[in-house]
């Protein structure tokens, strides 16, 4: 046989590299079909409450401060405040209501004190039939 017929090694080699062409096309067929698709996903919208402001503040207000440390005291019509258990609370409030359930209750919670403090309150005077509870907040952005 010639010398150049005659193959020296005619055995394939494997090779030991990935081939980048396919894994680049299939990278950007996704990219467009994620460009394509974003615009078409809603996004959940959230309606958040908004606070205004009452026209003329309740004759008598019944008001639950929560403390940062999470004592809870009691103001009645701007008084000064005094301290309550939490056990005890429903049954104060009725008292102070004296016998007008449409006598609107204020809960006003320091920033630092934990949401579920706040819970306790309302949960406990909503089991004791306390009808008109709300939330007090600052007005304005600061």
């Amino acid at each position: 046989m010639p010398a150049a017929i005659q193959r020296h090694g005619s055995r394939r080699r494997t090779i030991n590299e990935i081939n980048m062409v396919p894994f680049i096309d299939v990278m950007l067929v996704l990219l467009i079909i994620f460009m394509v698709s974003a615009p078409l996903i809603t996004t959940g919208l959230v309606d958040l409450p908004t606070v205004g402001k009452s026209k003329q503040r309740p004759q008598h207000v019944i008001e639950l401060i929560v403390g940062s440390d999470e004592s809870v005291r009691m103001r009645i019509d701007g008084r000064d405040p005094q301290g309550v258990a939490l056990r005890n609370i429903a049954q104060r409030v009725v008292e102070a209501q004296s016998g007008i359930a449409e006598t609107p209750v204020v809960i006003s919670a320091d920033k630092a004190v934990k949401y579920e403090a706040v819970v306790k309150v309302m949960d406990t005077l909503q089991k004791n039939g306390v009808q008109r509870v709300g939330l007090s907040v600052k007005s304005g952005g600061g």
